[in-house]
């Protein structure tokens, strides 16, 4: 029997455990991405384990969250993250470059290597036959310090894709049609692979817009063969000689399997407040449009904005529309600017914004109140625009496009467009703004500003814990709503005593000060708890606050590595009814922990009510030893003292 492409790889990688379903493996790591968002704290966490340089063979730090510099933080973070690269053997992506996964996917994505990156939306180089996984920063601060990478061996799921995608439906629906088929939670503890007859017409932008918005599903990750296709990719940014053929085998076998007739879908949208939650365009019907947001890594590439540009040309831009394009890289911008396309675009009364996520992190372009925003991005989560009452619709940059010129949600298919150029032989290669680090590094400063804090480190568990439900919150509660991102707290991102006054902010704003009042305490959560970004701030904020566990009905894989990497026990109601039992500000306690951890189901005493309930406990030994010892940096800093003892 043969392998699936996820398990070649797998099996190329493995360090640490058994290639079985369920099993707990370590996986060598080839390249991580840091970006500016999460950056500063993976590059802390990184000199705090005394590395002198990264043992990965290429580690790439990116500058495209924190771009509005309205005060001297966003600055400082971008010269302390060049300054640290240069030291510890890191590229350096300046700002004005562009979004990470874009410029990964063109410059530095390899078939068959190991991706880690700091943020949710890593999986983007998937679509080159990359296994690329999204984590917390102290993870992969971890692994450009030389450690293993541990995940349970995923499910993969083959999609098989067959037929063609008609006129005007674009890729975009492809993993609209998946969120509306498995919903947010649908993909968790799996890998999605596609496969069928239907890849030879989907280009690697095409794809790295599935592999991108995978991340949406729950998803481990995602990936595409490396076929001709990707070999014309790679010919056309002058890379073919890091290209190489990878497929699976023809007798393999998969989990599951989802087919999908790419001929029979039609236009769709993501309709607030969930990526999940998808209509048909035509079914939502005509609703007016106040804002039209273009790019994000889901949809900036050049192929994505020369189709926008041929619709934009010779049109005008509704008089109540506002109207807003981000080129996903530098390259993707100077090559509009230079074939004339930007020129349309311009011409049609759109503004151009600078290479970077920009309002897709709630960073600039907030609508307006009670307005409605077509977005071509990969999330439509309560507030994370930036405007609360703002209702937020995910399309591809067909329907965009088409709806900025028309006024109102449109079909794009009413439109009778030829498409050119969308494909070229020869993309325009400037890797100038890409800074090689130092081959002096004893002699680079690394230099930080006065926002940049110290992260917070958890102290060994101790075997009775007790303390008060601080919060209790719904279901798919996302890492928007744990630490909310926007252009006012972004630049903080450095300092997690500022940002933990806002922790669970769009939820319950005396969340921080109820914590704080009761020494911490515990939250309880509903399913898929933790689901959306990989920022770890969602973890160490509550772990600032006092957080000594979470207790859910479900968790998000990226947010529930990120608690065990803090200290934080994650807990599964082991009877879902018992969420409904338990209320704010209730006393909890958990005695035995030591033992009882490594049960697998743990008895909790609810000294309020005068009752007991039960949770599972769903981590490996190693993750246990890691909650025991009050976070992944503590376990780490142990082991390491450890072997010099038995030296």
């Amino acid at each position: 029997m043969g392998d699936n492409l996820t398990y070649k790889i797998l099996k190329k990688h493995i360090v640490d455990g058994k290639l079985k379903k369920d099993e707990f493996i370590g996986i060598k790591i080839d390249q991580t991405l840091t970006q500016d968002s999460t950056g500063t704290m993976a590059y802390l966490q990184l000199e705090a384990m005394n590395i002198d340089k990264v043992k990965t063979k290429k580690s790439v730090a990116f500058i495209d969250h924190n771009m509005l510099q309205q005060g001297f933080e966003n600055a400082d973070d971008h010269k302390y993250i060049q300054t640290v690269a240069d030291k510890h053997g890191v590229y350096f992506s300046r700002p004005g470059n562009g979004i990470c996964h874009q410029v990964f996917l063109e410059r530095f994505s390899t078939p068959g290597d190991t991706l880690l990156g700091s943020d949710s939306h890593t999986p983007t180089a998937g679509a080159v036959g990359m296994l690329s996984i999204g984590a917390g920063g102290l993870d992969v601060a971890l692994a450009m310090a030389g450690g293993a990478y541990y995940i349970n061996v995923p499910k993969v799921c083959k999609v098989n894709l067959i037929g063609k995608l008609n006129y005007m439906v674009a890729s975009k629906d492809i993993i609209l049609e998946l969120l509306r088929k498995l919903t947010v939670k649908g993909g968790v503890g799996t890998v999605f692979e596609y496969s069928g007859e239907g890849l030879k017409y989907l280009s690697v932008p095409q794809r790295a817009t599935i592999t991108n918005m995978g991340a949406e599903l729950g998803a481990t990750t995602s990936i595409f063969q490396s076929d001709e296709r990707t070999y014309e990719f790679f010919k056309a940014q002058n890379r073919e000689n890091e290209w190489i053929e990878l497929k699976a085998d023809e007798n393999c076998e998969y989990d599951e399997e989802i087919t999908i007739d790419l001929s029979k879908l039609e236009p769709l949208a993501a309709i607030p407040h969930s990526p999940d939650n998808v209509k048909k365009v035509n079914e939502i019907g005509k609703i007016k449009v106040d804002q039209v947001a273009i790019g994000s890594c889901t949809n900036s590439s050049y192929e994505d904005l020369m189709k926008v540009a041929q619709i934009l040309k010779n049109r005008k831009v509704h008089k109540d529309v506002s109207l807003v394009i981000a080129p996903g890289s530098r390259q993707v911008m100077e090559m509009l600017a230079r074939n004339g396309a930007l020129a349309d675009i311009i011409n049609s009364g759109a503004r151009i914004l600078e290479n970077s996520c920009g309002p897709c992190i709630g960073m600039g372009q907030s609508p307006g109140t009670n307005s409605v925003s077509l977005r071509t991005f990969n999330r439509n989560f309560y507030g994370r625009s930036g405007t609360l009452s703002a209702q937020i619709y995910l399309v591809s940059p067909e329907v965009a496009a088409v709806s900025a010129i028309e006024g109102v949600l449109t079909d794009p298919r009413d439109y009778k467009i030829e498409f050119n150029n969308l494909e070229i032989d020869k993309f325009l290669i400037d890797d100038s703004m890409i800074i090689k680090p130092s081959e002096e590094s004893d002699l680079v400063k690394v230099v930080r500003g006065p926002n940049i804090k110290p992260f917070p480190i958890n102290t060994k568990l101790e075997n009775t814990i007790s303390g008060k439900i601080v919060l209790k919150t719904e279901d798919n509660i996302t890492t928007d709503h744990i630490m909310p991102s926007n252009a006012k707290l972004l630049p903080f991102r450095s300092n997690i005593p500022y940002l933990s006054e806002f922790c669970f902010n769009t939820v319950d704003t005396e969340f921080p000060k109820r914590a704080k009042e009761n020494n911490g305490g515990f939250i309880i959560g509903g399913e898929n708890y933790g689901q959306g970004s990989s920022r770890e701030h969602a973890a160490l904020a509550p772990l600032y606050l006092g957080i000594k566990g979470v207790i859910a009905k479900s968790f998000a894989r990226i947010h529930k590595a990120n608690l065990i990497n803090s200290g934080i026990i994650p807990m599964k109601f082991l009877n879902e009814k018992d969420y409904d039992e338990v209320d704010l500000l209730d006393e909890l306690e958990l005695r035995n922990l030591n033992e009882n951890l490594y049960n697998g189901v743990l008895e909790i005493t609810n000294i309020t009510k005068g009752n007991t309930f039960k949770v599972k406990i769903e981590l490996s030994q190693k993750e246990i030893e890691i909650i025991k010892a009050g976070g992944k940096l503590n376990y780490t800093k142990n082991q390491v003292d450890q072997a010099i003892e038995r030296i």
